[in-house]
């Protein structure tokens, strides 16, 4: 049955959500270097809402201190953050929107000359200088995430997703490449894999059944296999203990990058699998209106919007109106940029891509 973009859907807990439109959990660099909320993104995150997103989700919000990732970093790691949380998840109530906020550790991906300190990572790592963790700073890290979990049901958010995506903490264990521990952690993809599944169990049993809980996850680079995160999607569905599940496929219509896999795209590997009571969202250049009804005539629920979402504060509005629209052009002006309710600083950190920000050289 065709799914139509504008069309509600409910998640296992019960909860409804307005349409099939997700802002993606995107690095913006405008927030407080304590992890405080900024009025900047605040205004950032509240605009999606009125365009009518049906989750807006944070960026990656870090669970320790020491596991920042970013310059500008949205925290969710101590108490203070919880009054702009709650200011936050209030006006996108107001406005419709559910409030999702990301879970994240950068591991050895924390930059040294902002946590002031060595980076972690599950064993040590001579690339990034990262230090192994011992087997009390993992079990500290599992309860962070949950408490983290917590912290954000007391802000008013509808639920939590746990990044497992882009070579960060989580991703650095579930890879073999970079695992090399010999303990409980480490080894076989059950360890390897175990804290994972034992966040996810933590957060569901402290947060209640009704609290959102999603799980991002890549399926290639920084170590990942298909097979293995296709295992690793099925356990989780099995579990019936998440919501849904977020997969990050770079761009959703590409060919797999390792040989034995390019029988079929990315996307449709993980159409096998059986998915149950649990939805299905991906992220990878959906930008257009015929990109959005291309990914939900597959088994996909809902879509994961980045690159539009900043170029569109109403993306979904735009699409659910107009079957051909498609996304501006890049680049783009600033002033144009500021129209859609981005501050200089997230500006700032698109000037990094090549060709979006006009003018830039």
């Amino acid at each position: 049955m065709k799914k139509s973009p504008a069309s509600p859907i409910q998640f296992s807990n019960g909860m409804s959500m307005k349409n099939r439109f997700m802002l993606a959990p995107l690095t913006n660099q405008q927030s407080f270097e304590d992890g405080q909320l900024s009025e900047e993104e605040f205004n950032w995150l509240t605009k999606r809402a009125i365009g009518q997103f049906g989750i807006v989700m944070t960026c990656a919000a870090h669970v320790q201190e020491s596991g920042k990732g970013f310059s500008g970093q949205l925290g969710i790691f101590s108490d203070i953050h919880i009054s702009g949380h709650q200011k936050l998840t209030a006006k996108l109530r107001e406005h419709g929107s559910l409030s999702v906020i990301q879970l994240y550790h950068g591991g050895m991906r924390s930059p040294k000359e902002l946590i002031h300190q060595i980076p972690v990572c599950p064993s040590n790592n001579e690339k990034t200088g990262a230090r192994a963790m011992s087997l009390t700073e993992v079990e500290e890290l599992k309860n962070d995430f949950i408490a983290a979990a917590v912290r954000a049901k007391k802000s008013g958010y509808d639920g939590v997703e746990i990044h497992g995506a882009h070579g960060y903490i989580i991703c650095q264990f579930l890879s073999k490449k970079i695992n090399k521990r010999n303990d409980l952690y480490g080894g076989s993809l059950q360890n390897r894999s175990r804290l994972l599944f034992e966040i996810v169990d933590g957060v569901r049993k402290t947060c209640g059944k009704n609290f959102l809980l999603g799980v991002r996850l890549s399926p290639e680079r920084f170590g990942m296999d298909i097979d293995e995160i296709k295992l690793v999607c099925q356990q989780l569905i099995d579990t019936h203990k998440i919501d849904f599940l977020d997969l990050s496929l770079w761009d959703y219509s590409k060919k797999p990058e390792e040989k034995k896999y390019q029988h079929t795209n990315l996307l449709d590997h993980f159409a096998s699998l059986d998915f149950k009571q649990v939805l299905l969202t991906v992220a990878g250049k959906i930008r257009t209106a015929k990109d959005v009804n291309e990914v939900l005539n597959t088994s996909v629920d809902f879509v994961t919007i980045g690159h539009s979402a900043i170029l569109h504060h109403d993306f979904p509005r735009k699409v659910i109106e107009n079957p051909t629209f498609k996304s501006v052009e890049i680049p783009v002006s600033k002033e144009y940029l500021y129209k859609e309710g981005l501050s200089d600083k997230f500006i700032d950190y698109l000037k990094r891509r090549p060709g979006f920000v006009a003018g830039d050289s």
